[in-house]
């Protein structure tokens, strides 16, 4: 496992500045507060989607360094969810629950952390799965307590495309015209706290549009919640391959896994007008190409979470004030569950990570796909308020 590296020679030496994050709380005997029945919202017609009001808490999460029981009905206590086919989007709800969007189907589920039985909200339509297209990520809206709107990165059959929606509504354009290929199609979606919407696109397979600024592929771009520029134009970042994910730490900087076509994936801090191509600034750590495959990230003060579909694990790192690696990075649920995909934390400080055993290149058991709620390693679950 490398920890600071290039994936070209001629990169800067750069490094990220300074990650100063929001610290893991974690769950000590409690976990999300049941909030009653979902509010009927103004726009479209959602089911019920809170858990009924007499829900007991969630118990904690399990100690993944303790293998899940052995009695078929209790099964592991890290699972939340089982048979799905290859979530991809996730995103924790305000209430402690998570939604999950499968890529292909474009179905999304409700997921409970007290194990409930996942509910099925709506499906997505106008999603194009050819290549590696599909539903790929998702995001809330800055507002949601009070207007419901999820957001979407997905592929039709002539683009990749932001759209929004509440439950059981119609999506609405956001940003379109975002190139789509066959292959690396992007879909990091994250809200900023000053809800500028981050997406990640991918260069569909021709570096060269990475490079390209009148291309909206390769790029991080910013825009706001209406899909308009932020600054002069969308681009934020370039030189990118497959944004799969985006992150940000209490510091509000915005985070990155890009997943090279050869070589070692990358985990990079972004600045505006940047430049992550030949020419510029070098990655915060790069991840062995037979390990990573890097598709999911979260920050919580020092400590990184990424999602590594190749390296079947989690791979964690943490920072210094300076922002470069503590050590190398370590594996956390390494050969586990399979493929591990998206990773977010709750409010509660567990991680919440979806398998992708169904992709095509995994081998699924016979309950997955899979979605866990875990503790994180003790050393960011110690970490102090």
């Amino acid at each position: 496992m490398a920890g600071v590296g290039r994936r070209r020679a001629a990169r800067g030496t750069g490094l990220a500045t300074a990650l100063v994050g929001v610290l893991l709380t974690v769950a000590c005997g409690s976990g999300y507060s049941p909030s009653g029945p979902f509010r009927e919202l103004p726009r479209g017609a959602p089911p019920e989607v809170a858990p009924p009001t007499g829900s007991a808490p969630a118990p904690v999460p399990g100690d993944p360094s303790t293998p899940g029981s052995s009695d078929e009905q209790a099964g592991d206590p890290n699972v939340v969810a089982t048979e799905l086919t290859v979530p991809t989007g996730l995103v924790v709800l305000p209430d402690g629950t998570a939604v999950v969007g499968e890529r292909d189907s474009g179905r999304l589920l409700q997921v409970f952390p007290d194990r409930s039985p996942a509910r099925e909200l709506m499906t997505v339509p106008g999603i194009d799965t050819g290549g590696d297209g599909g539903l790929l990520g998702l995001a809330l809206s800055p507002t949601f307590p009070e207007d419901g709107l999820y957001y979407a990165y997905l592929s039709t059959a002539t683009d990749n495309r932001v759209v929004r929606f509440p439950v059981g509504g119609t999506p609405n354009p956001v940003l379109t015209g975002i190139p789509r290929g066959e292959v690396r199609n992007g879909g990091g979606l994250l809200f900023g706290s000053d809800g500028t919407l981050y997406v990640g696109t991918g260069d569909t397979g021709d570096p060269a549009l990475a490079a390209d600024p009148a291309s909206l592929a390769g790029k991080v771009l910013a825009v706001d919640v209406f899909g308009q520029p932020v600054g002069a134009d969308p681009v934020f970042s370039r030189g990118h391959s497959d944004v799969t994910a985006l992150c940000s730490g209490g510091d509000e900087r915005v985070f990155a896994t890009d997943n090279l076509p050869t070589g070692p994936d990358e985990f990079d801090a972004l600045v505006a007008g940047g430049d992550q191509g030949p020419d510029g600034t070098g990655p915060v750590l790069t991840v062995p190409e037979d390990e990573a495959g890097l598709a999911g990230c979260a920050v919580s003060g020092p400590y990184v979470f990424l999602g590594a579909l190749t390296g079947r694990k989690v791979v964690t790192a943490e920072l210094d004030g300076t922002g470069a690696p503590v050590g190398d990075p370590a594996d956390f649920l390494p050969d586990r569950y399979g493929r591990l995909r998206s990773v977010a934390l709750d409010p509660t400080g567990a991680l919440w990570i979806t398998t992708s055993n169904k992709d095509g290149a995994g081998t699924p058991e016979a309950d997955d796909d899979r979605v866990l709620r875990v503790l994180p390693p003790s050393s960011a679950a110690d970490s102090p308020l």
